[in-house]
């Protein structure tokens, strides 16, 4: 299809915007006249915001069309990214910057859309829609790993040679360009379910996102000792009952919580949940570990800039090869295996730090193996849930598997961030490196997280998110 193309260069922009940044972080905050630390409330508030509103537009994407949602999301990022340049204001770029994290619901969006346009092309016969849509995935995720390193490699390059304010028009251009592909080059998914929308579930579930992220936030502050950051994030998942009961009750749920108790579908959000462990919580504790200095730490690589980036360069790079393999993989297999295999090599890439952790050709290697799960895996997951969705909740649900990886980084952040902490004060008091022992804490979880994720997925039914006759069946009606 060629709409295929046009969501790639979305999702080019998309990864732009997710690279460009990084490299001028300090460059900000010195605009803003902060320190670095407060950089970390810039990157939390758009955390926070792309946790809220992807069950939001994912639910309207199914009920008045995904096109219309993938242009409102794509102007409110443009607004934002146009406004950052001329911002002075810390608090007023806080809000600017959360408001660009709408970008987050592109991704699921455009799965959902290729979805319902492959399966109506195939009720007149002519295209498998589960192949169509995983190769499709993959191609768009590709193309977001392209642009995020391009727009690292972009943005480095051009803070070095221009006025901050001209950087910062570059991604906002980009972005104003994505709005007229979409306009002009998508056409909207057919049939959008209608009805409205179920704004006592959306209060519900986004109060319970925020409490829960926000304790969490305040752990990482406060420490695992903070009575009051425990509270709030007992509230937020306390919160989660009333959602339920709400939602079972509603006769057009803004989620289905019956999704969660399909034998296809519930092991898919498991694994999103902790796959957002390693692909969101671990990069900065890896970052870091490069650059500690082993003469004077015992640990660490002790790598400049360049060879840190170099690192991450080469795992996105993995990532790309392992989002285009995923559909090969799964052709020759079942995409329940490909899935299977890609958290495999996710566990197995993070295992082989613990013994293999103090030479940078190690470091690589085992980054690489992680990235090829990684790119597999972030293809995947919507794709897969997609397939295995009840028609009326397919936006829901691939958005869902964006939801729950974020929740499962926000809680790996605090627990790496408390680990790291741990013996750091036996060091000494002018000691600002991570524990060792903090570092291999990371290494264990996700290599543990992505293990349990491959074991929940041999639960799935062997011919789940295919194009086999069996998919229209009970297993594509949650239980």
């Amino acid at each position: 299809m060629g709409v295929v193309g046009f969501l790639a260069a979305v999702e080019f922009t998309s990864g732009i915007i997710q690279g460009y940044y990084t490299p001028m972080l300090t460059d900000i905050a010195r605009h803003l006249g902060v320190n670095d630390a407060d950089v970390n409330w810039i990157e939390g508030g758009q955390l926070m915001l792309s946790a809220l509103v992807v069950p939001a537009f994912t639910k309207l994407g199914d009920m008045v069309g995904h096109k219309r949602m993938l242009l409102i999301s794509t102007a409110i990022t443009a607004a934002a990214s146009l406004a950052l340049p001329f911002i002075d204001s810390f608090a007023v770029f806080l809000i600017a910057w959360a408001l660009q994290g709408v970008y987050v619901v592109w991704l699921p969006l455009e799965v959902a859309l290729i979805w319902i346009r492959a399966r109506r092309i195939a009720e007149r016969g002519g295209v498998r829609p589960a192949a169509v849509t995983a190769q499709a995935a993959g191609l768009l995720v590709a193309a977001l790993e392209f642009g995020a390193i391009g727009g690292a490699l972009i943005g480095g390059a051009l803070i070095d040679a221009l006025p901050l304010r001209a950087v910062l028009l570059i991604p906002a251009a980009a972005v104003v360009a994505c709005f007229f592909a979409i306009l002009f080059g998508v056409e909207e998914s057919p049939n959008p379910v209608g009805g409205r929308l179920d704004t006592v579930g959306l209060a519900l579930v986004s109060l319970a996102l925020i409490a829960f992220t926000g304790g969490l936030s305040l752990l990482r502050v406060g420490g695992p000792d903070s009575a009051a950051a425990w509270a709030v994030t007992a509230l937020g998942i306390a919160l989660l009952v009333p959602f339920v009961l709400w939602e079972r009750r509603h006769p057009d749920p803004l989620i289905d919580v019956r999704m969660f108790r399909s034998p296809a579908l519930w092991p898919i959000f498991l694994t999103a949940g902790l796959f957002g462990v390693s692909v969101l919580g671990a990069q900065a504790p890896l970052s870091t570990f490069a650059r500690t200095d082993p003469d004077v730490y015992g640990y660490g690589l002790g790598t400049t800039g360049f060879a840190t980036s170099l690192i991450i360069g080469l795992y996105l790079v993995a990532m790309i090869v392992g989002a285009l393999a995923f559909p090969r993989v799964a052709r020759a297999t079942t995409p329940r295996v490909s899935l299977i295999l890609a958290s495999l090599l996710v566990g197995l890439g993070y295992l082989l730090f613990l013994p293999f952790h103090d030479e940078y050709a190690q470091t690589i290697t085992n980054m690489m193996l992680a990235g090829l799960g990684s790119g597999a895996l972030v293809a995947a997951l919507p794709a897969a849930a997609a397939a295995a969705a009840p028609p009326a909740q397919t936006g829901v649900a691939t958005g869902l598997t964006n939801s729950v990886k974020t929740v499962g980084g926000a809680v790996a952040s605090c627990v790496f961030g408390i680990a790291l902490l741990n013996g750091v004060a036996a060091a000494g008091p002018e000691s600002t490196a991570g524990s060792l022992s903090g570092y291999v804490t990371v290494w264990l979880v996700c290599g543990i997280t992505a293990l349990v994720a491959a074991t929940a997925l041999l639960l799935v039914p062997k011919e789940a998110f295919t194009d086999a006759p069996a998919e229209a069946g009970p297993e594509r009606t949650p239980a």
